[in-house]
């Protein structure tokens, strides 16, 4: 027998769940696109980087792209850093070029041959070879010193800052002064390290010489390391570590008073940063063929953060995508404007902080935001109307 209450009980509407009131179910397309949005972006952009870019670029603009994705690669890493932890790191060109020198150290010990020194040792100095440099003779021993240096400095740098509660503008320009520390070193050591000229003049990649279809195959190694980045960074922004990184970046106190030390997480975001813009940097050396200290210095960890910006530090698409936006913006600006187009840059850089203090990517939030004020507006005054007129009548 149908009882009175089962008989009053409403249907639940398609979509949601039965005695959830109006709320959606977990398999509605808006909790699924939420759930898995950002992977269906990651594989928009994979379609976009391994499928359609090679086959329809020119090699030179593929190889252009492919020292993108290194930036972004390294623009991931700042994301996760300064986006979720707060943390303004303005100095991953360290990092980055720890990754970009240990590459170009074996693949001039490559071209050089079996006991033998690079070019340039016996060019700027008596032909004497460190002896710091003999283990990047080995392929294995360069691929895992790409993970494990800047993990160490970054692991011991980061200790040292953060445990001591160091934070916000002092920390940036820690960071920065880093930055600059290690470049004037590199120009420094120039029987070591190249000096202001870096290293080039590569001839192989691990056994394969540079040529166009090595080229094409670097090219597709950072694009699958960048949509790899993606995937790891969104697993963690989803993770209870995702969770605990935001709330230490918005209320620092009260995650310390929750029995959570801050300084353990941000440390952990921190070295994740810097070993992702060391494999940035590794595959930006074979790509692009050189690696200087202008590819490390201070100026170069700027343009990285305003590629961040300009896409949205606080998103997971956005560092990425606007990594890449800013290297094609500089390339195709350089190209049409050489001597002004620093100033065509800065002011783009300008206009967007000062419209989209979100980046790009928050431009679908604002215009809905936009359009639903005026809606409510609309609304409103459709409201009153009615009510201005029986005023008149009365």
């Amino acid at each position: 027998m149908t009882t009175a209450a089962s008989a009053t009980e409403p249907v639940a509407e398609p979509g949601t769940t039965r005695g959830s009131g109006a709320s959606p179910s977990r398999f509605s397309p808006a909790n699924l696109f939420r759930t898995y949005g950002a992977l269906i972006a990651i594989a928009v952009l994979a379609y976009l980087l391994l499928v359609w870019a090679p086959g329809t670029l020119t090699p030179f603009r593929l190889g252009n792209l492919g020292k993108y994705c290194c930036w972004a690669i390294a623009a991931v890493g700042i994301g996760l850093a300064w986006g979720r932890g707060g943390m303004l790191v303005m100095g991953q060109g360290v990092f980055f070029g720890l990754g970009g020198y240990i590459m170009a150290m074996h693949m001039k010990l490559e071209a050089a041959g079996p006991g033998e020194v690079p070019d340039f040792m016996s060019l700027y100095g008596n032909g004497t070879m460190p002896f710091w440099w003999e283990p990047f003779r080995s392929g294995t021993v360069t691929l895992i010193a790409i993970i494990v240096v800047p993990l160490l400095v970054s692991f011991l740098l980061g200790y040292a800052i953060l445990k001591r509660g160091v934070k916000g503008a002092y920390f940036a320009i820690l960071t920065q002064a880093l930055a600059v520390a290690f470049a004037t070193l590199l120009i420094a050591t120039i029987n070591e390290t190249g000096g202001f000229n870096g290293l080039n003049s590569f001839r192989t990649f691990f056994g394969q010489k540079l040529n166009k279809d090595t080229k094409v195959d670097l090219y597709m190694m950072a694009a699958g390391f960048l949509i790899l980045c993606l995937v790891v960074v969104w697993q963690l922004y989803r993770s209870r570590f995702g969770e605990l990184l935001v709330a230490t970046r918005d209320a620092e106190a009260r995650v310390r008073f929750l029995g959570y030390d801050p300084a353990n997480t941000k440390l952990i975001a921190f070295v994740v940063a810097a070993v992702m813009a060391s494999i940035g940097g590794a595959l930006f050396t074979p790509i692009v063929g050189i690696i200087s200290p202008s590819n490390v210095d201070a100026a170069a960890s700027i343009m990285l953060l305003a590629g961040v910006a300009l896409g949205g530090r606080a998103t997971l698409m956005g560092p990425a995508v606007g990594a890449i936006a800013v290297g094609y913006g500089q390339s195709t600006l350089s190209e049409s404007f050489p001597t002004t187009w620093t100033y065509f840059q800065g002011a783009l850089f300008i206009v967007v902080m000062l419209l989209l203090p979100g980046g790009f990517a928050s431009l679908g939030t604002k215009l809905k935001g936009l359009v639903a004020g005026r809606s409510a507006a609309s609304r409103a005054s459709m409201a009153t109307k009615p009510t201005v007129g029986a005023e008149a009548v009365a």
